[in-house]
């Protein structure tokens, strides 16, 4: 049996990449605002940081592997919630549970987003995100929209996974992405139900060459590969899973 722990498992894809992991016979210590093992506000430093410790509790011998998957549509406001949640609870909770990965060398996986890859977004974000300058990044996004709110963290999570694959390598523990796009998840339904973002969504729905919206289960089965020795060799990896919707907005880019 191994032990695994995750930020977001109540619903969605963080509850299906449970699911799997729970049917195999792992142990799964899940972080999230209510419902949990853990429960915390990871829009906060000391829900962060309450979540840290109870994990060197729960898993005191090792985490053999991690999920960042709690996050925050574009409809959320204010807008710098999305930014803290989406954002600083996968960063900072990794780096407060290296030591705990470390000794079993353990895999990381975040979830961003097929929108991370979206242009228009806005660089003085972007950059606040990736200098770790928490207050700044939330600054401007107060004047700025949901889809920078969102894309734009989603974004920053995959670049500063690209950048920390190297330190963490080299203490033996993978780290790499997922980039899911449209999915049938409670998240996706508000979404599709706001009044400022619903239409454009469901227009972004109609572009999957696949011809249809991704299941919970769909994403959780690229996690739980990524999580395995399966795939012992990659590392630093951004896995689109989207039906081909990438491929279809950026051909030439990979």
């Amino acid at each position: 049996m191994k032990t695994f722990a995750m930020t977001g498992g109540a619903t969605g894809i963080g509850a299906a990449v449970k699911e799997q992991l729970i049917a195999r016979g792992d142990k799964v210590v899940v972080v999230d605002i209510k419902n949990a093992n853990i429960e915390a506000d990871l829009s906060t430093s000391e829900g962060r940081q309450h979540a840290i410790d109870q994990l060197q509790v729960l898993c005191a011998y090792g985490i053999d592997g991690f999920i960042a998957c709690a996050g925050l549509g574009p409809h959320v406001t204010p807008f710098s919630l999305i930014t803290q949640v989406n954002f600083f609870g996968a960063t900072v909770v990794i780096e407060g549970i290296t030591a705990l990965l470390k000794a079993k060398q353990g895999s990381v996986v975040v979830v961003s987003s097929n929108s991370a890859a979206l242009p228009g977004l806005n660089d003085d974000y972007l950059n606040a995100l990736l200098n770790n300058d928490e207050d700044k990044a939330c600054e401007i996004i107060a004047d700025l929209d949901g889809h920078n709110a969102y894309a734009g963290s989603k974004n920053a999570l995959a670049r500063w996974m690209r950048r920390k694959t190297p330190e963490l390598m080299a203490q033996g523990i993978r780290i790499n992405a997922v980039a899911p796009g449209m999915t049938v998840t409670p998240l996706t339904d508000q979404v599709f139900a706001d009044e400022t973002y619903g239409q454009a969504m469901q227009d972004f729905s109609k572009m999957i060459p696949a011809g249809f919206m991704a299941t919970p289960e769909m994403i959780a089965d690229s996690i739980v590969f990524l999580l395995d020795p399966a795939s012992r060799y990659v590392c630093g990896s951004v896995l689109f899973v989207d039906g081909g919707q990438d491929a279809l907005l950026r051909a030439d880019n990979f």
